[in-house]
This record gives C-alpha cells, structure tokens and sequence, in this order.
C-alpha cells in the first residue's frame, strides 16, 4: 500500500485529501505544519508527500529544501492556494515532482498521485538493478597477504588518500580497487575506469580529458572525458605503467590542482576525484628507464597496496575453488558440483601463471566437462599439460 504524507495547515484540506484518499486506497499520515511534516518524514518511509506551501513555522518550500536533504527520491507534490507561476517554477526548480492549485481538481490530482507513484517504483526498480549489476565480487581469502590487504582497504577507504595497485596480471588488483570505492565516502558517485594499455598513445589525452569539436580531424563532436564522468567518484586508471610521458603530465596537473582542460579548449574544469592506480610493472624501474616520472609516481602512491600472485597464496586456493564452483553453478542455473580432495591438492600444487583469472576460467571449464563429481582425472584431462 502507498503511504502519503499530508502537510497542511488548513484542517478542512487535510480532511478532504485523507477522506479521498483513503477511498483511493493510500494510506495517509498528516501534518499541520512544515515542522511536524519534517519531522514525521525523517521517522518514516513515505512513497509520497502532499505539502502546503504557505504554513507556519517552516513553509512548504524550506520544507522542500530539507526534505531533499532526507531522502532525494521522495517525489513530492506542492499545493497552494497562493500560488502563482513563479511559485510553481521555484518549487519545480527545487526537486518538486509536481506543482497543484487549490482547490485541487480531483482527476488532475490522483493522476498526478498515480504518475508520482510509478516514478518512485521505477526509481527503487532501478537501484535494485544497478545494485545487482555493480554488486562487487567478494575478496575472497583468509591467508596473511590477503588478511593484510583487506585491513589496510578498511583504514584507506574512508579516506581521500590516492592508491597505487601493484601485481601481476590476473592477480585481483581490480577488485581491490572496487572494494576501495565501495567502502569510501564516494560509493555513490560514479567508479570510471580506464586500461591505459588498451588506449593508442595519440588518444589517452581525448579519453582522460575529453576533447572540443574539431580539436582534430575524428573530433566530430564535443567528448566529455573520464576526469568528468568521474566527478564526485573515484577514477581507476588501470596499467598506468603504458601511460605515455606526455599524458602522465597533464595526469600530474590533474591531481596537483583539481583541474583540467579538454583536447581543443582554453578553459579549466573543476574536477573532484579520487585516483586509484594500478600497474604489473616496477614503476621505479620504469622511473629509471626514463618511462615514468618520478614526481607522478610519488602523487599516485600515497598508500601502496601490492596483490600476491595465486602461487603466493595458495592456501586460499580451496576457498576461492568454492567460491567459484558456487558461482558459476548459480550462473548456470545448476546445482554445485563437489570437488574430490585429491582433485584439490592438485589445483593447490598447480602453477597458476594467470592467477585468479586463470583459476575461474579452469573451474567454469571443469564445471562443463566433469560430471557430478570433479575427480583428479577431470583435473590431469582438463587442466594439467600434457607433456
């Protein structure tokens, strides 16, 4: 059932609103003040709320303003008999779903009331999908290394401090960045990420920074770059040790100042970012071979967070077996297959060049090869060379 808050300092209003919509089906709570409305809105889940705009004590639009403040997603409806078009404007302009004149004309409000109420659902609709869609991995692991890394992402999460990522390719260095983000104060802005590996050298300035029309010959229309599309988050540049020395620069100005400037413009941006980094390469090697810069480096690794390889850990090896079998079953749609001990112990003695990635893919391949049970054979045919 949808439950309405009325705020109205006008009983007789009040009264025929909750008699109507009773009948409608909604269940009313009422107020007779904007301060009584905050306060009973700050206590309560509500889907909706009907507010006065002229009351005493706290008006309809100072009610507006803090009632945002609460809980943004409450659409909330304004009514007045005072009302005129710059009230509406005003109130539409401050987060108002909808602006209604006094008397309400009844088949304008339960339309407006049936509108709102959509809009919330799809609103919650929504977050449930982007919460299944970004739901990060779980760091799985419980030996020294890992134990190590999640304690130190507890303690630098909250934090604004940069982060610099070191360990070799399918190690989990992107995950630690996800479990950084999620647990910072920015978990709900954007996490952008950028392989700096994947990106030709002549683009990396467009894709960081975002390009004017006609800044070059392909600029056929203005690019917004991810420095912006990661305001208020966190930016994860990823194999920043490929980065060319001329990118690395403007990177440098970047997170020296907060600012930057498009391929093409004259104009400074503003951006507020937190910059996670990671690399499979030695950074100070690449230093000393005049690949990286030095003062870069030092601006990135404020905390350095390096991730073992799999053959370093690989007591975790049985947990993250598991861990997969579970996931990849549900993926599926089938039921989790059991691993034999001997099957285990040789995936624990395996020589793991591709790590955790390299270990998903062997049990998703074993999972689709083995029946029921998964037997040492399973593990000598499908994942062990032949010599």
């Amino acid at each position: 059932m949808t439950n309405i808050l009325i705020i109205d300092d006008e009983k007789a209003i009040r009264k025929t609103l909750v008699e109507i919509l009773s009948f409608e089906g909604y269940k009313i709570d009422e107020a007779s003040d904007g301060e009584e409305g905050l306060k009973r809105f700050s206590e309560k889940n509500y889907d909706l709320v009907l507010c006065d705009i002229k009351m005493p004590k706290l008006d309809g639009i100072e009610f507006l303003e803090k009632a945002k403040q609460v809980n943004g997603d409450v659409p909330i409806i304004m009514i007045s008999g005072h009302g005129n078009i710059d009230t509406a404007v005003e109130a539409v302009k401050k987060g108002a779903f909808d602006y209604i004149s006094k008397p309400p004309d009844l088949n304008r409000l339960l339309i407006t009331l049936r509108n709102a109420t959509e809009k919330q659902e799809l609103v919650a609709q929504t977050k449930v999908l982007k919460r299944k869609v970004s739901k990060v991995a779980e760091m799985v692991g419980e030996s020294k290394p890992i134990s190590k890394i999640k304690d130190t992402i507890e303690k630098v999460a909250p934090t604004d401090a940069r982060v610099l990522i070191t360990g070799e390719n399918g190690a989990g260095k992107e995950l630690v960045a996800r479990w950084i983000h999620e647990k910072s104060n920015r978990n709900s802005g954007p996490m952008v990420e950028v392989n700096c590996a994947a990106i030709p050298g002549e683009l990396i300035e467009s894709e960081l920074f975002g390009h004017e029309k006609g800044s070059f010959t392909s600029a056929i229309k203005q690019r917004i770059g991810k420095f912006e599309q990661a305001n208020g988050g966190t930016l994860f540049l990823d194999e920043i040790g490929d980065m060319s020395l001329n990118a690395q620069a403007k990177v440098l100005r970047a997170l020296q100042e907060g600012k930057i400037t498009r391929v093409g413009a004259d104009k400074d941006i503003n951006v507020d970012v937190r910059v996670v980094a990671a690399t499979n390469k030695d950074l100070l090697k690449e230093v000393d071979d005049k690949n990286f810069r030095l003062d870069l480096y030092h601006r990135l690794g404020v905390i350095i967070i390096h991730v073992p390889s799999l053959n370093e850990r690989r007591d975790d090896i049985p947990l993250l077996v598991d861990y997969f079998l579970e996931l990849i079953a549900g993926e599926y749609g089938q039921t989790k297959k059991v691993i034999e001990a001997d099957a285990m112990e040789a995936l624990k003695n395996y020589d793991w060049t591709g790590n955790i990635r390299e270990l998903r893919n062997v049990v998703e391949r074993l999972i689709i090869l083995s029946d029921k049970t998964i037997s040492l054979d399973d593990v000598k045919s499908y994942v062990i060379p032949k010599v």
